[in-house]
């Protein structure tokens, strides 16, 4: 393994306007794109697995790294007559994110005009679910029509940055970049179009420390060939592109970041966000689902002195997802929406888990998860 690096960067670096102009073009023409047509996929039940794995020796420098464990489950959800599942996943790895400075996905998107009161910031846990909405049919024209997102920010405006402090040892300008560098991983992961459209998330790669032990490997086997012990949409939102294509180019966000000294002398930014999508099929059908997910992600700046890291770079201790409105027990590498129509052949186990709010962030992800497919009150 490398020495330890001497030293590292202060401040992002600036990028050419003309570099992020081209970006957002391309970005533009891509969320505009269309993709094969095929039906969509089918729910079915959902099981659960536990999958331990440990840090290499010689990747750090200081005191032995606990190990970590990862686990995944997946829940069956109902809407009405409609499967929408909520699935679970859950992973704990160690990692590192890289330099790549800026915000390539902060631009402007097309909001539905009836969310006319935004909602502030989140700046604490939220002590209840959104209240009720009057019940609507989303469709092409309002796809947030009868969400609680509808009022939610667009995108990456809604992934807003706590002021950056020195913390311990690490200078400010170094938690400013760790904070920058959060924010594109999120942006990266979840709503970068690509991403969303199933293409290889090259912008959420690029923040990962290559030092990380067995990290880059093991994410890249889940694109190559996922499974149910290598799934990418625990970190990454991604639709199959033959089925399913996002309506318009509002992805809504909403979450919070939060900062603090971690018990290894470094940082910890702690973040929970959720992102809902609105999708169509891509056979010509007019009918719009939703797909919400809530991820819970910890990034940490690790001290020098005792790991072997790269500079200007993350670690990425651990990330939670939850899923509602993906079909149970697909293990594709895909998010799989339900629609109303599917109702009229339903497929898979009937549901018996408990019913949840997919849109409530007051609770712990993953609290009264019971690894079986059960229900949601809205999407």
């Amino acid at each position: 393994m490398s020495d330890k690096p001497s030293e590292e960067p202060s401040s992002t670096p600036e990028i050419p306007d003309d570099v992020w102009d081209k970006f957002a073009r391309d970005t533009e023409r891509d969320i505009r794109a269309s993709a094969q047509k095929e039906p969509s996929a089918r729910a079915r039940q959902v099981t659960e697995r536990l999958k331990k794995s440990e840090q290499p020796e010689g990747w750090r420098t200081g005191p032995a790294w606990q190990e970590m464990n990862g686990q995944a489950r997946r829940r069956r959800r109902l809407w009405a007559v409609l499967g929408v599942p909520l699935a679970i996943a859950v992973a704990v790895v160690a990692m590192k994110p890289s330099l790549l400075p800026g915000d390539p996905f902060g631009g402007k998107a097309e909001s539905d005009p009836a969310a006319s009161s935004p909602l502030p910031p989140e700046t604490a846990a939220p002590t209840a679910a959104p209240s009720a909405v009057d019940p609507q049919t989303p469709t092409l024209d309002r796809p947030f029509a009868g969400s609680p997102a509808l009022n939610w920010a667009d995108g990456a405006a809604g992934i807003v940055l706590p002021k950056a402090k020195a913390v311990g040892s690490i200078s400010r300008d170094r938690v400013e970049l760790a904070l920058q560098q959060t924010k594109i991983l999120l942006a990266a992961a979840n709503l970068d179009p690509k991403t969303i459209g199933g293409a290889r998330p090259s912008a959420a790669l690029a923040v990962l420390d290559p030092k990380q032990p067995k990290l880059l490997d093991d994410l890249n086997a889940s694109l190559t060939a996922p499974s149910r012990t290598q799934d990418p949409t625990m970190l990454f939102s991604r639709f199959d592109p033959k089925d399913v294509r996002l309506v318009g180019k509002v992805v809504k966000t909403r979450g919070r970041i939060t900062f603090a000294k971690d018990a290894r002398g470094g940082v910890t930014v702690h973040t929970d966000y959720t992102f809902v999508y609105p999708l169509v099929r891509t056979d010509g059908s007019t009918e719009v689902a939703r797909t919400i997910v809530r991820r819970v992600i910890d990034v940490q700046i690790l001290d020098p002195s005792r790991y072997q890291v790269t500079p200007g770079l993350l670690s990425l201790s651990s990330y939670n997802a939850e899923f509602g409105n993906s079909a149970c027990d697909v293990y594709d590498g895909y998010l799989h929406p339900e629609f109303h129509s599917d109702a009229a052949s339903p497929t898979g186990p009937s549901p018996s888990g408990p019913t949840t709010d997919p849109y409530d962030r007051s609770k712990a992800i993953g609290e009264g998860a019971t690894g079986t497919c059960g229900t949601v009150s809205r999407t």
